[in-house]
């Protein structure tokens, strides 16, 4: 069994990383070569506007498992855009697109899953819809079992908030009532491999942690396992946030990861951040 990434980032390199034993090949693309990692673990194709590599086409018809992790250019795929009939003809027989729980926008703190209809807020979160609908309708037409994943907050070894404490980037910001989902990296990569072994053609999935909380308890949680200083409050409307960093506190609701674990049969290994920190904090590499 053959494996193809498009987009071999923080996420998809991690997934990569854990299951490399599971696929006989591996490739992958890469905008950036110097964030692709240690290059042992795929062959290495360039990818993008101005660099599409001749030889994914021939690698889309050698795969089994496609895991799309690429993020979209607003409201258009560009795999889908370039490699959609090289898809539709091979043998992929299991389709990943990775999205965003972005796309249920604001719900003012209340639970929310699979069940609740989209009304995504910001550009990149209607954009992020507008694909995933494309990769179902790619599965319906074609047959593929096409599954889409919706990814809370991310963190993992080198990228949590240990890392923006001794980096001093960390800030306590202070919303009243505000909480996000977070998922640890290593809980997606299992997610992954449990639908591969499961595919169900349409599904999709939440991919989250089972304690929404506010971001400031996170912080003051990370430091205190890492023996960091707090940084100072600050509030929201006063905080230095970029826009994309402030949009995120536009959009406030509790996400369920039920159905990950009744259909896929998927145990997190870090359900709320206490144990995923806890994991960092005592690898000497985070």
């Amino acid at each position: 069994m053959n494996l193809f990434v498009f987009g071999l980032g923080f996420t998809a390199r991690r997934f990569v990383e854990r299951a490399r034993d599971r696929f006989g090949v591996v490739r992958a693309t890469v905008t950036d070569p110097s964030r692709a990692g240690p290059s042992d673990l795929a062959e290495m194709r360039a990818f993008g506007p101005d660099s599409d590599d001749p030889r994914i086409a021939a690698d889309l018809a050698d795969t089994d498992v496609l895991l799309v992790s690429a993020p979209p250019a607003r409201d258009v795929d560009t795999t889908l855009a370039v490699y959609r009939e090289a898809i539709a003809a091979s043998r992929i027989g299991w389709i990943g697109y990775l999205s965003t729980i972005g796309v249920y926008g604001d719900h003012e703190g209340a639970w929310i899953d699979e069940s609740t209809p989209p009304r995504p807020v910001s550009g990149r979160s209607r954009g992020r819809l507008a694909v995933e609908n494309q990769w179902h309708a790619l599965g319906a037409e074609t047959g593929k079992a096409v599954q889409v994943f919706r990814l809370s907050g991310i963190y993992g070894p080198g990228r949590n908030p240990i890392v923006k404490l001794r980096e001093g980037k960390s800030q306590r910001i202070i919303k009243p009532g505000q909480v996000f989902n977070r998922i640890h990296v290593d809980d997606i990569a299992t997610t992954l491999l449990a639908s591969i072994a499961h595919p169900r053609a349409g599904a999709t999935y939440n991919v989250t942690d089972d304690e929404p909380t506010p971001p400031q308890v996170v912080t003051e949680y990370a430091a205190k396992l890492a023996g960091l200083p707090l940084p100072p409050e600050v509030d929201f409307e006063t905080a230095d946030l970029s826009p994309m960093a402030r949009s995120f506190y536009g959009e406030n609701k509790r996400v369920r990861n039920r159905l990950i674990q009744e259909e896929l049969g998927v145990t997190l290994a870090y359900p709320t951040y206490r144990e995923g920190l806890a994991a960092l904090a005592a690898d000497a590499r985070t």
